[in-house]
């Protein structure tokens, strides 16, 4: 169940970064669940791209926008873990 919460937080995640709203997107609970989810996923995505994720999420001034790079990682996550299903 959590894998299917975690799945569907970054489906969501996907979707608003690729219409562009990733402001609006990183006050809602969908993104606290991801923060979560990136600060504890070690074995889904390599270091440098986890601390990008988390200092995306957590809205961070060290974060200079580049929604294509944090897109194709939440992309590179959901694959790894939908496979992790199979």
């Amino acid at each position: 169940a959590e894998s299917d919460t975690n799945i569907a937080a970054m489906e969501k995640a996907i979707a608003a970064l690729e219409r562009g709203m990733a402001g609006g997107f990183l006050q809602t609970p969908t993104a606290k669940v991801l923060s979560k989810l990136a600060q504890s996923s070690q074995d889904i995505v390599v270091d440098a791209d986890r601390q990008m994720l988390v200092a995306f999420l957590s809205g961070s001034s060290e974060y200079a926008p580049q929604s294509g790079q944090i897109t194709g990682i939440l992309k590179q996550m959901h694959e790894t873990m939908s496979n992790n299903l199979d």
